[in-house]
């Protein structure tokens, strides 16, 4: 059956929404925490560090200045490193495939991710979807020169323009209050997904709200009558 899409390219986020890393991100934030004398999360608290950049985090929720959090990130990166950056991660159920879907059906798609974009390419080759994105964006290793949603966002259409792709009628699909606000600011609409790491209020300003692939599915693809 064939498909085509109200859209003409995909931006994703990655963590909470194609990808769980919760287990990793857990043991390696314990591991920092503890070594820098501050308190682990617990998996409840995940939420507060799931999505935004890792250096923000690391202030807000961690209570570190900004000195202090560079170096927390340097420590955790490292752990992540030794680990490999796919260990313990996985896929969201039917996320992959419909991925897959999507770049069958000839939608370019790319990451708009804040994790940074060595890590995002590692994850996107270890599950084997590199192959269905046009762009793999992330942020930059020191997760301070390019970080802000706003601007991955920005990145992601950048390249898929330079790539030739109409990026006239762009989505994002994400999780967290920042990917409604990063995709504001390049006026591309979101798609709020609710099997991550949110609150059911971050959903305010998205243009839809969906709780299961398949209703995500039906917003992005539209099967051809005659498929």
């Amino acid at each position: 059956m064939g498909s085509r899409s109200p859209w003409t390219c995909l931006l994703w986020d990655v963590d909470g929404t194609i990808v769980d890393a919760s287990d990793g991100i857990l043991r390696r934030l314990t591991i920092t925490l503890e070594h820098f004398g501050k308190t682990a999360p617990t998996r409840a608290e995940l939420v507060h560090w799931i999505g935004p950049p890792m250096f923000e985090s690391f202030q807000v929720a961690g209570g570190m200045s900004p000195d202090g959090a560079a170096e927390a990130v340097s420590f955790y990166r490292t752990l992540g490193k030794a680990d490999g950056y796919a260990t313990g991660a996985k896929l969201f159920p039917g996320v992959g495939e419909l991925i897959t879907e999507v770049a069958a059906a000839g939608i370019p798609q790319a990451t708009a991710s804040s994790k940074p974009e060595i890590q995002v390419d590692a994850l996107m080759d270890h599950f084997d979807l590199s192959p269905c994105f046009t762009a793999i964006v992330g942020a930059t290793s020191d997760e301070r020169t390019l970080a802000a949603k706003a601007d991955i966002v920005a990145e992601a259409l950048r390249r898929l323009e330079a790539a030739r792709v109409d990026t006239s009628r762009p989505v994002l699909i994400g999780d967290r209050h920042h990917d409604v606000e990063g995709g504001a600011a390049s006026d591309v609409p979101v798609i709020f997904v609710r099997w991550g790491f949110s609150w059911p209020h971050e959903a305010a300003g998205a243009q839809a709200a969906v709780a299961t692939v398949e209703e995500l599915r039906d917003l992005l693809l539209i099967r051809d009558a005659d498929g």
